[in-house]
């Protein structure tokens, strides 16, 4: 799809390499890996947590101009949902070639109903330009 995927935290190199070899929920991750000890990177993005020294769970989808398109943040007890952050993926590349669209929140896939050209004449009519 064009993307790179790269995944920070808090935790060390050597705690990343304990978690791939022997957490069998990732033993297809292929992306890197990358280690935030001193919470420089959690920073930037506004996730750390000086009280504990650690990273909220940031999601985040920066595009080709190194703008960001998409945030979002979780506490520490709540994972992330790959089916979910695709969706937003894909309607984010989605929306950059349909500007005047508007991807719903049921939107899955391209061929998926749109709001096109919302604006104040759409308010309180949302259901019926998804349905009609």
């Amino acid at each position: 799809m064009g993307a790179d995927i790269v995944t920070v935290s808090t935790d060390t190199k050597f705690v990343h390499l304990a978690w791939q070899q022997n957490e069998k929920e990732l033993a297809q991750v292929k992306y890197p890996m990358a280690a935030d000890p001193t919470g420089k990177v959690s920073r930037l993005f506004g996730v750390y947590d000086e009280a504990t020294g650690l990273a909220l769970r940031g999601t985040f989808i920066i595009n080709p101009k190194g703008e960001l398109i998409n945030a979002e943040v979780n506490f520490y007890n709540l994972g992330r949902n790959i089916d979910e952050l695709m969706r937003k993926f894909k309607a984010n590349l989605y929306m950059t070639r349909k500007q005047n669209e508007v991807c719903p929140s049921k939107w899955r896939d391209e061929g998926d109903k749109t709001l096109v050209d919302p604006g104040a004449k759409m308010v309180g009519k949302v259901h019926e330009a998804l349905t009609g």
